[in-house]
């Protein structure tokens, strides 16, 4: 879906979704991540149609979260790298793989986040940067930013509602 098409949104969530919420593309930032680079790497990685792919791939270049540099000119051929948006995106991935791992891995943990030094595995969890405190409802609320509209302020006051109502 390119920019033009997708509908305007304010939700933090929604517009995050516009950009990475395939599932190609998230497993192909995943792949980046790791350090692929080139359509070869990812197609045989991923299993994934050339055609989609190379569409994905577009999609990730215009939004900024990968960028496509030449490496051959002859025949061209490109390289994709994480961009500092891209790479940010990474604790979204990390916070995807905990929950995974938490929830849905009924047969066992298949790939795991472990230490460098010591080898264990990590357990993943958000912490706010500023007070060190975890992300939890009982520690934090959502409400409306200084440039919430109207699609926002609505949604806030409807979820207040509903928990009022119990």
């Amino acid at each position: 879906m390119s920019k033009s098409e997708r509908p305007a949104t304010q939700c933090p969530v929604g517009r995050t979704l516009e950009r990475v919420g395939d599932h190609w593309t998230l497993l192909i930032l995943r792949d980046a991540a790791q350090g692929l680079t080139r359509f070869d790497q990812f197609e045989k990685s991923l299993g994934v149609a050339p055609n989609i792919l190379t569409k994905r791939l577009a999609g990730l270049v215009e939004n900024k979260l990968l960028e496509k540099r030449a490496y051959s000119e002859r025949p061209p051929r490109y390289e994709y790298r994480l961009t500092d948006l891209g790479r940010d995106f990474g604790s979204v991935l990390t916070a995807m793989l905990a929950f995974g791992n938490r929830h849905f891995a009924v047969e066992g943990v298949a790939g795991q986040l472990v230490d460098r030094e010591t080898g264990l595995a990590a357990e993943p969890i958000m912490v706010d940067r500023i007070s060190g405190k975890p992300i939890t409802e009982a520690n934090f609320a959502y409400t409306p930013g200084p440039a919430a509209g109207p699609e926002v302020l609505d949604r806030v006051a409807f979820m207040a509602e509903r928990r009022a109502k119990g």
